[in-house]
């Protein structure tokens, strides 16, 4: 049996001419499987399933069809999960992210991508896209002083890391500042969530829960429902990036691969010459019983990027109040370090990111094989290489395509010299080992390190 439900705009795409709406049926035609797939998990929103098989099977029967009225534009969900649904009424936030996909997605392939507005082979032509779909989001707000603390870590979380990272997001929030995370379950919902308490109680209304993804992550990581501003970037480099042009600071948590992946892609940039006298503070921090692990994490910084690298965070086991100080006290450098140099406060623009961090990276058997991962090289370099190597665990860990290589062609094969590999490859044990590789039964290495 077939159910429908039709879903009109309250905010994003309210009000459409009839060419706009045309405009977006037509777009919607050459990327229906993306969207459709993205508005399958929002309107999944709470399910703790990362299984890319699963999810497939269960979204077979969901289809999504754009119509056009004289009051602008309906949706039509055909076979949409109950979940969404409250008393036969669709949840608000699930209805606004909803559109934000439609926003995002549909703007991004037909405004930014097909028109060739920006030039997407050059490192200003990149980060102009970034600004304009960030914009276009209304997530660049000038009116407001510094206060955004970007949130990494993993959705494969046990229990007592998610009530820390609660406890963080509850100091994080009763300093006035706001959250912005990758806007799935674990390490990303948890620091949100405490970060509302915190804002109640000092009694501020206009709290900023900020999500930032791209299509081949919220597939399996949907959106939490505490995010309320929500932006899809067409890739993870350009999510990437708009996380550290949009950050004043940013906190990490114990994760697995994706968050080594953010975690080497920001060291990397920080680490960089140009990039050295920047203000922008990064806290690494859990709970007591993840102390082991996130100094296995910092071990490898040191003995793959150096010192240098290490030195441009903090780490911080068990004292949310610190990391909370810590924070607080950073983005006031960043405040007055921008004020002084007249840059805007809502977007960083004086950040240097070498193209190497910015042009995407398809994680292909033959481009994983190929990567320069070797000691001898420059350490900005490395960092980019690892994280791409990083990047693709990612994607044959839970991402559409990735999976389906896995599937075909077997286990991603990573060489390079003994030394990194060794010290890769202990990582590696240590996150299967802690289980930060999957969220639900056991787990299947999508990689082999070859030496």
């Amino acid at each position: 049996m077939r159910h429908y439900e039709v879903i009109h705009p309250k905010t994003n795409l309210r009000v459409l001419s009839h060419y706009e709406i045309q405009q977006l049926r037509n777009a919607s035609h050459g990327t229906h499987d993306l969207v459709r797939r993205c508005c399958y998990a929002v309107l999944s929103a709470g399910s703790l399933n990362d299984s890319y098989v699963e999810i497939e099977r269960e979204y077979q029967d969901f289809n999504i069809e754009f119509q056009q009225e004289n009051r602008g534009l309906v949706l039509r969900l055909i076979n949409a999960p109950e979940c969404a649904f409250v008393d036969g009424e669709i949840i608000r936030g699930i209805r606004e992210q909803l559109f934000s996909v439609l926003r995002d997605v549909l703007y991004a392939q037909d405004s930014i991508l097909r028109t060739h507005r920006f030039d997407l082979n050059d490192s200003d032509g990149i980060t102009n896209a970034v600004f304009h779909m960030l914009r276009n989001a209304d997530l660049l707000r000038g009116d407001r002083l510094p206060n955004l603390v970007v949130c990494w870590g993993g959705h494969s979380i046990p229990r007592h890391e998610y009530e820390y990272c609660k406890e963080v997001g509850y100091h994080i929030g009763l300093r006035g500042l706001d959250i912005g995370t990758g806007c799935g379950p674990g390490a990303m919902k948890g620091p949100m969530k405490g970060a509302t308490i915190g804002h109640a109680k000092q009694h501020l209304r206009n709290g900023r829960y900020i999500g930032i993804t791209e299509p081949g992550i919220i597939a399996t990581e949907a959106p939490n429902p505490i995010v309320n501003e929500l932006v899809i970037l067409p890739d993870i480099e350009k999510r990437l990036e708009a996380f550290v042009r949009m950050a004043h600071g940013i906190v990490i948590f114990p994760g697995g691969p994706g968050t080594a992946e953010e975690l080497l892609y920001l060291l990397g940039i920080l680490s960089h010459p140009k990039n050295r006298d920047l203000p922008f503070p990064v806290v690494i921090t859990g709970p007591k019983e993840t102390e082991d692990y996130l100094r296995s994490i910092d071990s490898f910084i040191a003995e793959t990027l150096g010192e240098e690298a290490r030195s441009r965070y903090h780490l911080v086991i068990q004292d949310p109040e610190k990391v909370a100080s810590l924070m607080k006290k950073g983005i006031q450098q960043v405040r007055d370090h921008r004020r002084k140099q007249n840059d805007a406060y809502y977007f960083n623009w004086s950040l240097h990111i070498e193209p190497v961090f910015q042009m995407p990276f398809d994680p292909t058997h033959d481009a994983m094989a190929n990567l320069e991962l070797s000691l001898d090289q420059p350490r900005h370099e490395l960092a980019a290489n690892l994280r791409r190597a990083f990047s693709g665990i990612v994607a044959g860990n839970v991402k559409a395509e990735g999976v389906k290589r896995v599937q075909e062609h077997g286990p991603y094969q990573l060489t390079g010299d003994a030394a990194l590999m060794e010290r890769m490859d202990a990582l590696l044990e240590t996150m299967v080992a802690h289980k930060r590789m999957k969220l639900n039964g056991e787990y299947t290495p999508c990689y082999r390190i070859k030496r």
